[in-house]
């Protein structure tokens, strides 16, 4: 993994990332695009997504706060992102929990060729198998672990080479798999989870990544996860000096992207390949 390319490319060509995502954490994903050297455009309306994501560098799509109109703005905006070579995330947020969330990613996936489809370890297998999931996070049964890991590896690694995408999946233990070659992350921290929209702001930086990184995107995405964790652990310890809250570690995590540099990542970064 060449990381200062990976990051220089970013930071050189500042992409213009198109962002059709959760009314929730539109602003979280804004920030935290801007924090890794990117700029965030948000535009839904469905009369003008072919403009906007025409000019936009990579396309981030998020199910998060879903509606007919939405769709329709995401399928379009989908359409127009593999029209113009240009990269697609696919972040299906809650997919098992309603069977209007899984025909609508079923209808994308039918349609659009995405180069990533980002989720937790349950929206993956809810995807894969048409499960139910509870609501946006992770079901306890789907726990990734040590004693799992080389199980799960393979299972994403099938799930990637069924969907011709690099899969990329949040958990206690991440893992970015193309149907080749996976990296497992060990790093994060479990105050990730007690923020609204940490897996949004994951699939924005995820987005940045791969859009100026074209030819390596395994490793472009692995390095999105790697430096999310690393920063998740650096705000952690900014929360505990400072005695603060769960704000605060949401600004903290922001702020830790944008100071994150090659070396931070080269002596913090904690993953194997499989």
């Amino acid at each position: 993994m060449d990381i200062e390319r990976i990051i220089n490319n970013i930071k050189d060509n500042q992409p213009l990332i198109h962002n059709i995502t959760n009314y929730v954490t539109t602003n979280d994903v804004a920030n935290m695009i801007l924090a890794i050297g990117a700029s965030p455009i948000m535009a839904d309306e469905v009369l003008e997504v072919e403009d906007i994501t025409s000019i936009a560098q990579g396309l981030n799509l998020n199910l998060g706060t879903i509606n007919q109109n939405r769709f329709k703005a995401i399928k379009k905006s989908g359409l127009t992102a593999n029209q113009y070579h240009i990269p697609v995330l696919l972040d299906p947020v809650g997919i098992g929990a309603s069977k209007l969330r899984q025909q609508y990613v079923h209808e994308l996936i039918d349609h659009i060729q995405f180069d990533v489809i980002r989720g937790n370890i349950s929206e993956i297998r809810a995807l894969y198998q048409n499960t139910s999931t509870k609501g946006v996070d992770a079901n306890y049964i789907d726990t990734i672990t040590p004693d799992n890991i080389l199980e799960v590896v393979s299972y994403i690694k099938e799930i990637a080479k069924m969907f011709h995408c690099i899969i990329a999946v949040s958990s206690a233990i991440d893992i970015v798999a193309n149907e080749d070659k996976a990296y497992v992350i060990y790093n994060g921290h479990p105050m990730m989870s007690r923020i609204t929209g940490s897996g949004c702001m994951l699939s924005g930086l995820c987005t940045a990544f791969i859009s100026t990184n074209k030819d390596h995107m395994l490793d472009a995405c692995a390095l999105a996860f790697i430096c999310n964790g690393i920063a998740g652990e650096m705000a952690y310890d900014k929360m505990i000096e400072r005695h603060s809250g769960n704000a605060t570690y949401r600004n903290d995590l922001i702020d830790a992207i944008y100071l994150m540099t090659p070396q931070n990542i080269k002596e913090r970064a904690h993953y194997e390949i499989y």
